[in-house]
């Protein structure tokens, strides 16, 4: 099967490869990171396009810079299609049936047999494997390509998950096999989400404060807490849950915020915005 192709290119981001390259490696180079104490095991990331949530996906993926994984973990969430999908689209999570993706920067090959170490543990632990699509249209993990084809030095490859159920129960597990199957390997997890959405930008700060001191509470926990009681939301929630239960498990003990901004700060208009946080997991 062919790589699968990108459904956002020159619209989402840059089309152009060496456009990309440059822009993509501002936002690495404007990121001023603090003091990480430990290492990073795993970073959450914004998902929208680049010209919005760029600037702090940057921060994420500086914290990463230069890192030699043999794999990369992303997790994204699923967002509804506007238009009809194969059942195996709305199972609880996905993977991609194509043997890669394919950006303007080149292709990036999936980890065969981790996603079908996945499989095995998920169909253990909850009686349901990873559904296979083919040609999807989210956006949410593809856009965190890019980043970290600009970041890490090359030969690692991929292990995506996309996460269509909102439920702890099976973030949980999710995070847990995820741990199971890395472990021992030189590996990177990735959660891509953002945050509030279409709030004002004072509401939207207050929400997204909440939603990131649980984060930074390394609380996966929390954070479903935090969106049921509506004090905060993340539309990548399963996503952000299962990689902090993943690093929990692989025995990280400390997540550093690193950056947050809204659609707002970028095209000044303050009436209705989406939130944007990056944040580092350490491992000491």
């Amino acid at each position: 099967m062919e790589m699968r192709p990108s459904s956002i290119a020159g619209q989402w981001y840059e089309g152009d490869p060496n456009t990309l390259a440059k822009s993509v490696d501002r936002y690495l180079d404007q990121a001023k990171l603090p003091n990480l104490d430990g290492v990073v095991i795993g970073v959450v990331a914004p998902h929208a396009g680049h010209m919005y949530s760029g600037p702090v996906a940057g921060y994420a993926f500086a914290a990463i810079r230069n890192k030699a994984p043999e794999l990369v973990v992303v997790v994204s969430p699923v967002h509804p299609p506007k238009w009809s999908m194969p059942a195996s689209y709305y199972e609880p999570v996905l993977t991609s049936a194509h043997p890669g993706y394919r950006t303007p920067l080149g292709d990036i090959l999936t980890d065969v047999g981790a996603v079908r170490e996945i499989n095995t543990g998920l169909s253990r632990e909850l009686g349901k494997g990873l559904s296979s699509v083919s040609r999807d249209p989210e956006h949410s993990l593809e856009i965190e390509l890019p980043f970290l084809q600009r970041a890490l030095k090359p030969g690692w490859k991929l292990l995506p998950i996309m996460v269509h159920a909102v439920e702890p129960r099976i973030a949980q597990i999710l995070g847990k096999v995820i741990a199971t199957v890395v472990n021992g390997k030189n590996y990177i997890l990735v959660a891509s989400t953002d945050l509030s959405h279409f709030y004002d930008q004072e509401t939207a700060k207050k929400l997204d404060a909440e939603m990131l001191s649980q984060v930074e509470a390394f609380s996966p926990e929390g954070v479903f807490e935090t969106e049921r009681t509506e004090k905060g939301f993340a539309c990548g929630l399963s996503a952000l849950a299962s990689i902090l239960w993943a690093g929990r498990e692989l025995g990280a003990d400390k997540v550093t915020v690193l950056q947050h901004a809204t659609s707002g700060d970028v095209i000044g208009d303050y009436s209705s915005v989406v939130g944007y946080g990056a944040a580092a997991i350490l491992k000491h």
